[in-house]
């Protein structure tokens, strides 16, 4: 994740244009936060540009560790107590039983 309050020296610049909605939106969004636009549109567009570098990431691993990999998911769940006792148990979202 990029720093963005490192003390690099900011030479580049962006500029966009909106219409007037677009600009008063992102003004108030910004003002919720307590933070300038520059520095709301900044933030915003690098979360979303990591987010989609990690989802076309891709690792290469040998024939061998892929099969593994594969073999893995496969197999059986083990049953872990813990689980089984939270999960019979009513959530917060379930309707109370009468």
């Amino acid at each position: 994740m990029l720093n963005l309050k490192t003390k690099e020296n900011r030479d580049s610049r962006f500029s966009i244009r909106t219409t007037l909605k677009q600009k008063e939106l992102i003004t108030r969004a910004a003002n919720r936060l307590n933070k300038t636009v520059s520095e709301f549109v900044l933030e915003n567009a690098i979360e979303t540009a990591e987010a989609l570098e990690m989802d076309n990431a891709h690792f290469v691993v040998s024939r061998e560790k892929y099969e593994s990999f594969l073999a893995a998911l496969d197999e059986p769940t083990k049953p872990i107590p813990a689980l089984q006792k939270l999960f019979a148990e009513p959530s917060v979202l379930d309707e109370p039983r009468n």
